[in-house]
């Protein structure tokens, strides 16, 4: 049973978004007990030198500067560790994911927090978690050669120590969007709560 949801959307489009409304389809669906939104339409700050440097400062030794840098990172972190859930809605924009699902990525993966490092590779730290993502595109094929943004997404996840990935893909709209819904909404059906 899901318990806690993290819910998240990256497109730009507030209104008339496939994304938006696949990913609150799967949250309806999946009737969890609480919902945390983030919605990245209100950018996220990028990373810049100053938040590098405090992210490796040992926490030990970080200064109330360094802590306040880091403090929305951390904040979303606590969010991905609440949730045994994650559902993101991820239009692919020019073969990949949008650029503040990437600045999202780029918040919460941090070594020590989500994930470390060890002789054999790294290890992801939040696992037995489950993420499932919704994309749509205009032309890209959810899977195929061209497809960066579900690939790159299973592998960030699965970096942070989630593997339980499943794809709604509402893709090649602009060829047949009719099906290509039709097929998305048959996945989320199929989706065990």
């Amino acid at each position: 049973m899901t318990r806690t949801v993290l819910h998240l959307d990256s497109s730009a489009r507030t209104e008339g978004s496939v994304t938006r409304d696949l990913s609150a389809q799967i949250v309806s669906r999946l009737d969890a007990d609480t919902v945390i939104r983030r919605d990245l339409a209100a950018p996220l700050p990028l990373l810049d030198g100053a938040w590098i440097g405090a992210n490796f400062t040992p926490a030990d030794q970080r200064s109330e500067a360094d802590k306040q840098l880091l403090a929305l990172s951390d904040a979303l972190v606590e969010e991905l560790k609440q949730a045994d859930t994650i559902v993101i809605g991820a239009p692919i924009y020019n073969f990949s994911v949008p650029s503040t699902l990437k600045a999202w990525i780029d918040l919460v993966a941090r070594v020590g927090v989500t994930f470390r490092y060890e002789e054999t590779g790294p290890i992801g730290l939040l696992d037995g978690k489950r993420a499932i993502i919704a994309v749509a595109s205009g032309g890209t094929q959810a899977g195929s050669d061209i497809d960066f943004a579900t690939t790159y997404l299973r592998h960030v996840l699965g970096f942070i120590g989630i593997t339980d990935v499943q794809i709604v893909a509402a893709d090649a709209m602009s060829i047949d969007a009719e099906g290509a819904l039709a097929k998305a909404k048959n996945q989320i059906e199929a989706l065990a709560a």
